[in-house]
């Protein structure tokens, strides 16, 4: 019975109630992604280690040439390419020992680049920001939560804003000979080189 339950074990995750709870619907980037992992076991072993998940994965929709068989032809068809632009995995516990009725509160804070891209879903490509919560343990398969989506906004631009400019009125004159106003600072007519008199 001891080697079944033990074979069970090394394919079975620990029986792990696991819940991701985000402070916030909507995250800007360059802000921190804050929350808390909510552990409670329903059985008894040892973790090795409590932590959170979090990447950003771009997917784009491009065409790719394949051999076809059945018509002895290359066919151009559309596929998805996907790419991790960034992952983190913070650590929230080091190894710790879950009995039955166990619950523990996990706050975390995880920092979002401000280079990275916002959350985006278009007809061919989408950039999606995922979390996950993970209770790993030695010699058997992780206990996690499902992949929660997180909105990642593009932070509002700042307005410039521009010094108060300084409007000084300029009193004009005409010049004696040819008539053309020019600021009363100036000492001679811009037009025909004429001395200021007044």
């Amino acid at each position: 019975m001891s080697f079944l339950r033990k074979l069970a074990e090394k394919v079975t995750p620990p029986k792990v109630n696991l819940a991701l709870n985000l402070k916030k619907d909507v995250y800007f980037l360059g802000e921190n992604l804050e929350g808390e992992l909510v552990v409670s076991s329903n059985d008894d072993f040892n973790a090795d280690e409590v932590r959170c998940e979090f990447q950003c994965v771009e997917a784009a929709r491009v065409q790719r040439r394949f051999y076809d068989s059945t018509s002895k032809r290359e066919v151009v068809r559309d596929v998805w390419e996907t790419a991790t632009l960034y992952s983190a995995r913070p650590s929230l516990s080091g190894p710790v020992h879950m009995s039955r009725g166990f619950t523990q509160s996990y706050p975390f804070s995880i920092g979002i680049p401000i280079t990275m891209k916002p959350t985006y879903k278009g007809v061919d490509r989408r950039v999606t920001w995922t979390i996950k919560g993970v209770v790993a343990v030695k010699n058997r398969p992780d206990a996690t939560t499902k992949a929660l989506e997180v909105q990642v906004a593009q932070p509002a631009t700042t307005p410039i804003i521009k010094e108060k400019e300084v409007i000084k009125e300029v009193v004009m004159i005409p010049c004696k000979y040819c008539g053309t106003l020019f600021p009363q600072t100036e000492s001679t007519c811009p037009h025909c080189g004429a001395r200021r008199t007044a």
